[in-house]
């Protein structure tokens, strides 16, 4: 507990803590109202953190658990999402998972919510990509997929995309024009599209970034664990960490008032002149790998993966960790992030260790939590 003690000590500023992602998530995504707990791992003791209060019960677990395994946080809850109760204490920096207008009602920075509304439009992302000649895939936008014209001519495989998406909604792989045609049609007529080639068996990764008043500073690569498009996880470290291909963005973002954590991802595709890398597209805000990869930096632990794992379990004092749980001396085990979905039987976990370890301690932790 003593490094993560002085990494608090570092910051210099107590915070307030409001990651409910209600506000900006798709209606799909399980439990989303129970998200705003994975916060704690990246607060210190001074800080304060809203949280939704169905999750109360399980505070004396979590609490439990991070003092085990040597995790400073703060005690200080409010056991409300409300983001109006972030006006009760106007001295904390404010931290929140996205920074839209909602947002911006009680925490006025009108720059940051229109470089964040501008970069989270795919369709944006592509034009910006192209004046700053950043690598993307060959991609092709349009107003509504009324405006689509010459699909027998589209080279297949491609991806179909809304322009603005969360956590892999809204995106169909086709194999050819009728696969296209039947996709479009889970699209409103006003919805902005995009076609995307297929990079193929690329490897993923992710890049995360954190925007200060001063500058805009390289956080972590981690390589992405998906599920179809579905993020479920990340690996540390990455096989790459082609900080370049993204780097004139970041920049430009910086400098029209991004602040914050924001992330891109990055395609890596091999051939035999060697890697090529190429963004996919920019998350301006906080986003799956940046809960685990927060408590791994503040345990300063160099080998991990983060999972969300399904579990018939529903209260985390049922989850048996004896003898896989995280120890600060080996710096190997498991640690808990996502801990607000056990009430609809999922889990966010990171498991550190060297990759046979992880490959031993995830086996475990599924046969526990079958």
């Amino acid at each position: 507990m003593i490094a993560t003690v002085k990494a608090c000590a570092q910051t210099g500023k107590r915070r307030i803590f409001n990651h409910d992602i209600l506000s900006c998530t798709h209606r799909d995504v399980s439990g989303n109202y129970l998200y705003s707990g994975r916060a704690l791992g990246l607060t210190c003791p001074d800080d304060v953190i809203q949280i939704h209060p169905f999750l109360k019960q399980e505070w004396p677990s979590i609490r439990a658990h991070y003092a085990r395994i040597g995790l400073a946080h703060t005690d200080h809850v409010i056991w409300d999402v409300d983001r109006a109760r972030m006006n009760d204490h106007p001295e904390l920096e404010a931290s929140m998972f996205f920074f839209g207008p909602n947002e911006n009602r009680h925490r006025r920075d009108r720059e940051w919510q229109r470089v964040v509304e501008y970069i989270n439009d795919k369709n944006n992302f592509v034009a910006l990509a192209s004046n700053l000649r950043v690598d993307i895939p060959a991609t092709r936008c349009f107003h509504g997929k009324q405006w689509l014209a010459g699909i027998d001519h589209f080279t297949y495989p491609c991806y179909v995309k809304a322009a603005i998406s969360v956590a892999g909604k809204g995106i169909f792989r086709c194999a050819d024009s009728s696969e296209l045609i039947q996709s479009l049609a889970y699209f409103d007529e006003d919805v902005p599209v995009q076609i995307q080639e297929d990079i193929g068996d690329a490897v993923f990764l992710n890049l995360q970034y954190e925007a200060t008043d001063a500058r805009v500073n390289r956080l972590l690569a981690t390589e992405q664990i998906l599920d179809g498009f579905s993020h479920q996880g990340n690996r540390y470290p990455a096989p790459y960490e082609p900080w370049d291909a993204v780097e004139p963005m970041a920049q430009w973002l910086w400098e029209k008032g991004m602040r914050g954590i924001f992330a891109f991802d990055v395609g890596v595709v091999e051939s035999a002149e060697g890697a090529c890398f190429r963004a996919i597209e920019c998350n301006p805000r906080f986003n799956g790998a940046s809960y685990p990869s927060g408590v791994a930096r503040r345990l300063q632990l160099t080998s991990w993966f983060a999972k969300d794992i399904a579990t018939r379990i529903d209260r985390l004092q049922d989850i048996d960790l004896s003898g896989i749980e995280y120890d600060p001396a080996t710096r190997r085990g498991v640690i808990i992030v996502n801990w607000g979905t056990i009430l609809v039987g999922k889990v966010g976990f990171l498991l550190a260790g060297s990759p046979e370890q992880q490959c031993l301690l995830e086996g475990e932790l599924l046969r526990r939590l079958a």
